[in-house]
């Protein structure tokens, strides 16, 4: 029984270590002696060998970890690539008005918001939300931007139709403004941001 339970506390400390743990700091956390957690450490080795879990022990210069068995390394491929996505107010509302206005130009968006987006919209296609959709037919040839099917993932819409409809087309860019405000708490208070 107590070797069952302190197995088990010695699961939980390389489970919660994360990293390799020596014996002497193992013994010094379990109040054991170096003898007692070698015995430990053997039975749950021999635990993980026995059964078909997908954990294993290895051991490395003198230190135990908790890791993932290589076979399941396929299958925590995957796993990295589901991240949260946070948004800050502003790319929020760059966002919205590359959503809403796509395909848009960056003065556009700067008109827009009355600030300079530079940062913002950099911050919006490297997390892959936004892309360049082509060049604009006017002086200079401005590149334009668009929403993404990560964009659409992300805010769980099946299409660009499943947005939120604009209440009215804007008199100014001003009344612009306060509408993609306002779109960004409608679509927070649905719990389609994360």
């Amino acid at each position: 029984m107590y070797l069952d339970k302190m197995t088990g506390a010695l699961e939980a400390v390389l489970f919660a270590a994360g990293e390799p743990v020596s014996v002497a700091e193992l013994a010094d956390l379990l109040q054991l002696e170096k003898p007692q957690v070698w015995e430990l450490v053997s039975e749950l080795k021999q635990s993980y060998e026995a059964e078909s879990r997908g954990l294993m022990l290895r051991e490395t210069a003198g230190c135990f970890q908790l890791v993932t068995k290589p076979v399941y390394y396929s299958t925590l491929l995957g796993l990295g690539r589901k991240k949260e996505v946070k948004l800050t107010n502003a790319s929020l509302e760059t966002l919205a008005i590359v959503a809403f206005k796509q395909p848009v130009t960056r003065a556009e968006m700067e008109a827009i918001r009355g600030v300079k987006v530079d940062g913002v919209l950099n911050t919006l296609l490297d997390l892959g939300l936004v892309a360049e959709a082509g060049r604009k037919k006017a002086l200079g040839n401005p590149i334009l931007y668009a929403t993404t099917e990560k964009f659409l993932m992300v805010f769980g819409l099946n299409s660009l139709e499943e947005l939120p409809p604009l209440e009215t087309k804007p008199e100014d860019e001003a009344e612009a403004a306060q509408q993609v405000l306002q779109l960004d708490n409608t679509l927070e208070s649905k719990g389609k941001l994360r």
